[in-house]
């Protein structure tokens, strides 16, 4: 998830952002399933509750299936770790065929006959996903796939062999395998971005020279330092170590390379020099088909940027209250300047990363203080590894099965880094973020592998950024220059509404989206300049955050207006989190029914009738979460 996030992406993903987002692994209800044909969706003699739930696990085994490296991020164990995915043109029509016919199968179904089964959540959830992606195929995204962010393979194949186990010697030949299959993948990329620009479809040349450059630093690094040996470093069996390297070194490498070449000479004199994916074909219909996808809502993008621009104006006025407690000043942007000054930055990398466990394990201490249900989850924190050391914000990953959950930060340059934002972004991926969403979904019994596995961008990072205001309703911010920086996080997601349709509908260039962001954020320079890349090359992710964080909060204010004395803010939070990401009209359903029952005398839920938290400080003496759970 993602994250200031990546993030995490399509479909099922990571946590941004995380996305990009994920979400978390689980009882595979389908792992001894026979698959379908890809032409034949599944039938289960006319009941209409188990043909759902036949489509829907369908849907999940079969998706993994096509996006094997998915698999770690979302946390699944069934998918293959042999290979990575195939995006021919061959394969990618097969794909499509397996959509469409999961899809009709849907459709078939009339969903009042589910209404009070088990099947009525994941057959919502399922055809809103299947909806969603048959609707960007206008996109045709496989033919201009240049991407700097977790949906380029610089960012994945790294996090993926970071994750991929090889505790046994099967799980070390599948991973051997998967390294040897970097080649072909690589090469059918290159086959894909060439008849893109037959096509005319071709990614921002700002992104080409991105991603040049990631696969400069890349190829530069000390075979020690090289995320394709990562796994060596974690098996005691020499001989694997060395089949490794020589694979990495005689195969890896020179694919790698080819592929470098391939876009700094030919590719990169056709890419576009229009940053916005209107300059493609059928751009328009892309953009708001993106939009549809992540944050689950068909948005246009004129009302997108407005609610940018008019939330950007409540965060600077909260903003200018803690810029003259702290600097003396009603100045937003001469405070966000003093804010990265060095009494605000880190040392070392070492700073930052003890100052955002210090965050993350103070947010853990009082998770029982607004949560019913808090799962006994560990999460490590890891700097991104050498060759991405430039990547901005945070991103976390769910893991395999029985592994615990991965917040990777960035530590690039520490004296130029602000401590601003840094507390709200390890709050955002961890607890109560993307840790804990991730983490409840992955604990409860029996939910679908749809709603455990699948992850969107709406709900997903609107929950993530909707917990760094929580966080600060629990006193957990160290200081004022931490609570600017969750202002500014926000003010972050703001620009991100305004600039994403900025660039992509509206016309702007990447410099007028990058100095709006100087101008409105503590961002650091190179992170601002990440973040704008980021934006090119995945439209419509970046403006989930805060749409979703709106919804959210508009569905609390108005449960606590409703229900007045009788509303308990743990069972609201547990209530959003039970199902996992669905979208922001399911979690609207979910809740108004929730209210209802409240209103009409049912039990106030699994919150228990616990009270709004009360401030939390640093030496609050709160009841150990791993005795309260």
């Amino acid at each position: 998830m993602s994250s200031q996030g990546r993030n995490r992406p399509a479909g099922p993903v990571a946590f941004t952002g995380f996305r990009t987002l994920l979400v978390a692994l689980a009882v595979a209800a389908v792992a001894c399933a026979e698959p379908a044909t890809d032409d034949e969706a599944p039938d289960a003699g006319g009941d209409a509750a188990a043909t759902a739930l036949a489509v829907a696990d369908r849907y999940a085994e079969a998706y993994f299936e096509q996006y094997p490296e998915e698999a770690y991020e979302a946390g699944y164990s069934g998918a293959p770790a042999d290979r990575w995915s195939d995006r021919s043109p061959d394969a990618l029509a097969a794909w499509a065929a397996t959509e469409d016919s999961l899809l009709q199968a849907l459709r078939a179904i009339d969903p009042a006959a589910l209404d009070g089964t088990d099947a009525a959540i994941p057959y919502a959830y399922a055809l809103d996903r299947l909806e969603a992606s048959v609707g960007r195929r206008v996109c045709r995204l496989e033919l201009w796939n240049v991407s700097p962010t977790w949906t380029g393979w610089p960012e994945q194949f790294p996090t993926v062999l970071g994750q991929q186990p090889v505790r046994s010697a099967a799980e070390r030949a599948a991973l051997l395998a998967r390294v040897r299959d970097i080649p072909r993948f690589l090469d059918t990329e290159v086959a894909n971005l060439r008849a893109g620009v037959e096509a005319g479809y071709v990614a921002a040349r700002a992104d080409v020279d991105a991603v040049v450059a990631q696969v400069d630093a890349l190829i530069e690094l000390d075979e020690a330092d090289s995320p394709f040996m990562e796994p060596a470093g974690r098996s005691d069996d020499v001989a694997f170590g060395d089949t490794l390297a020589t694979a990495v070194r005689g195969e890896v490498l020179p694919a790698v390379s080819r592929y470098r070449d391939f876009l700094a000479e030919e590719y990169a004199p056709s890419a576009r020099a229009d940053v916005g994916v209107s300059a493609n074909p059928n751009g328009s219909a892309c953009y708001r088909a993106q939009v549809r996808h992540y944050v689950t809502l068909d948005t246009p993008a004129e009302q997108i940027h407005r609610t940018g621009l008019r939330e950007m104006e409540r965060i600077q006025g909260e903003m200018r209250e803690i810029a003259q407690r702290l600097f003396g000043t009603d100045d937003v942007r001469e405070a966000l300047r003093l804010a990265q000054g060095p009494d605000y930055t880190f040392r070392s990398e070492r700073d930052i990363l003890d100052y955002a466990g210090a965050a993350v394990a103070r947010a853990e201490q009082a998770m029982p203080r607004a949560f019913g249900f808090v799962p006994d989850a560990e999460v490590v924190i890891r700097p991104y590894p050498a060759f991405q050391k430039r990547t901005g914000g945070g991103f976390y990953s769910a893991g395999p099965e029985g592994e615990p959950g991965v917040y990777q930060l960035g530590t690039y340059a520490p004296r130029e880094l602000s401590k601003a934002g840094l507390e709200a972004t390890a709050f955002h991926e961890t607890w109560p973020g993307h840790h804990l969403q991730a983490q409840v979904v992955l604990a409860r019994g029996g939910a679908h592998p749809v709603l455990k596995y699948f992850y969107n961008s709406g709900m997903g990072e609107g929950w993530a950024l909707y917990t760094e205001r929580l966080a600060d309703e629990l006193g957990l911010y160290s200081g004022d220059i931490d609570r600017l920086g969750m202002l500014s996080n926000e003010a972050l997601r703001a620009a991100r509404l305004v600039v994403d349709p900025g660039m992509h509908a509206l016309g702007w260039t990447r410099e007028q989206a990058v100095e709006y962001m100087r101008e409105n954020t503590a961002e650091a320079p190179s992170a601002i300049d990440y973040e704008v890349d980021r934006y090119i090359a995945v439209p419509g992710q970046a403006t989930a955050y805060l749409i979703g964080s709106l919804e959210i909060q508009r569905l609390r204010r108005d449960a606590e207006e409703r229900l007045g004395e009788a509303f308990d803010l743990r069972t609201f939070h547990d209530r959003v989190l039970e199902n996992g990401t669905i979208s922001l009209a399911m979690l609207g359903d979910r809740i108004e029914r929730w209210v209802a029952e409240v209103e009409a005398g049912g039990a106030a839920g699994a919150g228990g009738g616990a009270p709004a938290p009360e401030p939390v400080t640093e030496n609050d003496d709160t009841t150990n979460p791993e005795e309260d759970r």
